[in-house]
């Protein structure tokens, strides 16, 4: 999983990057279900979180995962932004963020989100 969710420093501030770009629904799910270890260990309201899902597919399970997840990792997501987005059936994003009560902002590219990430 260490591939798939890291910390990485972008002008000396620490993102966790969530890359579930290319992946298949079951590996969403996997993804998904580990982002709280690394998440929950971190002081509350101070995660700045990418999250890249460009190229990956979807099963219903895997966007009830990615709910449950949103909503178990609010307390500690200072920021979060999203690449690939557009992949999502149409209302999900939408869904997504009224249930776990987040802004969840989308970005064109990796670059683009982390530029917002660390704006104060």
């Amino acid at each position: 999983m260490d591939k798939r969710i890291r910390f990485i420093l972008h002008q000396k501030k620490q993102i966790l990057l969530v890359d579930f770009s290319a992946c298949s629904p079951l590996e969403v799910e996997a993804i998904g279900r580990a982002i709280p270890e690394y998440v929950s260990v971190q002081p509350r309201a101070s995660v700045l979180l990418l999250a890249d899902f460009t190229g990956a597919s979807f099963s219903s399970e895997a966007l009830r995962v990615l709910k449950e997840s949103a909503v178990f990792n609010k307390p500690y997501i200072k920021k979060s932004a999203w690449v690939g987005a557009e992949t999502f059936p149409p209302a999900f994003l939408q869904d997504l963020g009224e249930f776990s009560r987040r802004e969840l902002p989308t970005f064109k590219s990796r670059e683009k989100a982390l530029l917002w990430l660390i704006q104060e």
